[in-house]
């Protein structure tokens, strides 16, 4: 690539003019034009990229690149109480020690040349995420916690010969998106609307909608909102109409709150990313499916699978996958679905963190969190003009606040909270309208009541 001036950004390889006309000839075209003429120009930006003047030294690439990175503003110099997917939890040291080892950090997929132990540290990740669920089987992590989503309600489909599945309408949007474009090729996605008195499922419409054509009734606990669905009568439900009950969960929960295995679920999904692992800006999250050890279930996975084996010699084991041939990579297309890059380096991480934990840190990291809550939620229901419409329900990490009677907008509210240092309020007011001027509040074990009050005392200036 060269600039307008015609120099050469040496740090983009094979731009250099008699490179890129030696490539143009090996492949028998006479121009770069030539290779975007299948691209409709309604697609095209038709101008130059905005970048600037080639910087012709290592140095000063790397001076200007660090004065962008320093325009961002992390969560850890402020006070956060964001959510909504990507949670702020505090991640033990040895945590990024260990994910750091060289072994690790280009853990592809754990493949089995050159191991250093890879595969036998992506067992013990899945087994500790099967106590934690109490669940038999775990898959290898997977992109994301919606892809995992995704793939479990396709897993559904496959499993009972049905298309439709039903989804609550208080489901993240994104999360949703991502469904839809994954699975709409396959799979007839179904909202059941939201209660407006407790922001779960309208059981009434639930009641109407779940017949013996679902493949799957999808529900989150916590759900997107905040709130803990009725496990138990909602998976009841599902099986009563021959449906498979899919639930994603947040496992930073699980030392409170049952896991789904406990109330029947067939299949569990969630991310990873609240077990130490770091907020990242498009990365830092690993999906997870779960079953019980049933066979016609667990050839219905897609992503590979990992266990533990004798070898010919007694005494010794070996770690590999199980049931191999029903993956993308042995069957090809006739695959179950087609199964990219893991996200195993993010396991092996969740891994440590699990056991560095234990069950009784999870159980303290849950109490804490729920108990941190509960405190936020007491204090800003006092603020004038604020209301918590949800409050009625239990919640985990997460709640809804609506500021309709104080005549602000979550946006407003939101850049006056940021002036003063405070990142706040996932606003809700776009994609859930009925809702009217309300915000999504993170509260996780990191939060001092200090940083709750001082939250509380910018609201009530703000909003005076």
């Amino acid at each position: 690539m060269t600039s307008n001036t015609g120099q050469i950004y040496p740090y983009i390889p094979n731009t250099a003019p008699g490179i890129r006309e030696q490539m143009l000839a090996a492949i028998g075209v006479e121009s770069i034009e030539d290779l975007l003429a299948g691209i409709p120009a309604e697609l095209r930006l038709n101008r130059p990229l905005n970048f600037p003047e080639p910087f012709t030294s290592e140095y000063a690439l790397k001076r200007h690149v660090d004065r962008l990175l320093g325009t961002n503003t992390g969560c850890h110099e402020v006070i956060s109480f964001l959510g909504g997917g990507c949670y702020q939890h505090h991640v033990p040291a040895v945590c990024d020690e260990i994910n750091g080892r060289s072994e690790f950090l280009t853990a592809y997929a754990g493949e089995p040349y050159d191991d250093h132990g890879r595969f036998q540290a992506m067992f013990e990740y899945c087994s500790m995420m099967g106590e934690l669920l109490n669940m038999d089987v775990v898959s290898v992590p997977c992109y994301d916690g919606f892809q995992a989503s995704a793939s479990a309600l396709s897993m559904a489909s496959r499993h009972t010969g049905r298309r439709k599945v039903l989804l609550p309408a208080n489901i993240n949007p994104d999360k949703l998106a991502m469904i839809r474009t994954y699975c709409r090729s396959s799979l007839e996605l179904v909202m059941v609307p939201m209660d407006r008195h407790t922001g779960l499922f309208d059981m009434e419409q639930l009641n109407r909608q779940l017949d013996d054509d679902c493949a799957a009734l999808y529900f989150e606990v916590p759900a997107f909102l905040g709130q803990v669905e009725d496990g138990q009568r909602l998976t009841r439900m599902a099986h009563d109409a021959g449906a498979l009950a899919v639930v994603a969960v947040d496992p930073s929960s699980l030392g409170v709150v049952a896991p789904p295995a406990d109330y029947g679920a067939d299949l569990v999904c969630g991310d990873i990313q609240p077990l130490g692992i770091h907020m990242q800006y498009g990365g830092g999250h690993g999906g997870f499916i779960a079953s019980h050890d049933i066979p016609e279930l667990v050839m219905q996975y897609p992503s590979r699978l990992f266990g533990i084996a004798p070898t010919k010699e007694p005494g010794e084991y070996g770690f590999g996958d199980v049931a191999f041939d029903r993956t993308s990579f042995s069957k090809r297309e006739n695959g179950n679905e087609f199964v990219g890059t893991a996200s195993a380096l993010w396991g092996i991480t969740a891994g440590v963190y699990l056991a560095t934990m234990g069950p009784n840190g999870m159980s303290e990291l849950g109490q804490g969190i729920m108990e941190r809550l509960a405190y936020a939620m007491a204090r800003l229901s006092e603020l004038p003009g604020v209301t918590l419409p949800f409050s009625g329900q239990a919640h985990f990490k997460e709640c809804v606040v609506n500021f309709d009677a104080t005549g602000k907008s979550v946006a407003d509210i939101s850049h006056a909270l940021r002036e003063r240092g405070i990142f706040a309020g996932h606003d809700l007011s776009c994609d859930f309208p009925a809702l009217g001027q309300s915000a999504l509040f993170c509260i996780t074990e990191v939060h001092t009541q200090h940083d709750i009050d001082t939250l509380c005392h910018a609201l009530k200036e703000i909003i005076e």
